[in-house]
This record gives C-alpha cells, structure tokens and sequence, in this order.
C-alpha cells in the first residue's frame, strides 16, 4: 500500500485547508485511516480517524468542530477539511492506513504511511 499526501500550504489562523491523501497498492486489505501530525518539538499526535467502509469516524478532541475526515472510495482517497485553522495547528500532517478493523487513535496500530504534506498557520 502506498499513500501520498496532498495539500499542505500556509494560511493565516481562521483559514482553511483540505488535505488529500491518494491511496494505491492492495487497498483491499485497509479497514480504517487516519490523520496524524507532528508539530515542532512535539511527538506525533492523533488528528481523526475514518473506517474505509462504513464511513464511522473519531477525532481528537483538540480538532473536533473544526476538522472533518472523510474518503472517497471510488477515487481511493482520503481527505481532511481543516477549517477555523489556528497556530497550534501548524505540523507535518501524515495519513497513515491500517488493516485492523478499530479506529485507533494509537500511532502503533497503523500498517502504511504517507511521507507528510507541511501545513503552517501564522498568526
């Protein structure tokens, strides 16, 4: 399975930002993906979560209102809608794919992972 990120940029805080994640390879074998992010400085942290299938999500609490998950099966692709965009937001965001059935926030449970997109947010 490979996985590429799409549709970093800068943007001032209040903005928003649609990250694309193109999936190719054996995706019959992915049951969940996610996105995570490393800020400067900061272990890498749990943004959202979505089943390939049933369309079920989780997010973090620190996204959650502001940040939507969601895929299109045909086109094999994952997106994250990031709106309201503040200055803690700023990170390399990775889309990561699991075989696993569990939407897990735990990086550890992931299988495949994109190589990042930079999304910086100025004050």
């Amino acid at each position: 399975v490979q996985l590429v990120e799409s549709g970093g940029g800068s943007v001032q805080a209040g903005g928003s930002l649609r990250l694309s994640c193109a999936v190719s390879g054996r995706t019959g074998s992915i049951y969940v993906m996610g996105w995570f992010r490393r800020a400067p400085g900061k272990e890498r942290e749990f943004v959202a979560a979505i089943s390939w299938s049933g369309g079920g999500t989780y997010y973090a609490d620190s996204v959650k209102g502001r940040f939507t998950i969601s895929r299109d099966n045909a086109k094999n692709t994952l997106y994250l809608q990031m709106n309201s965009l503040k200055p803690e937001d700023t990170a390399v965001y990775f889309c990561a794919a699991r075989s696993g059935v569990v939407l897990t926030p735990s990086a550890s449970g992931y299988d495949y992972w994109g190589q990042g997109t930079q999304v910086t947010v100025s004050s």
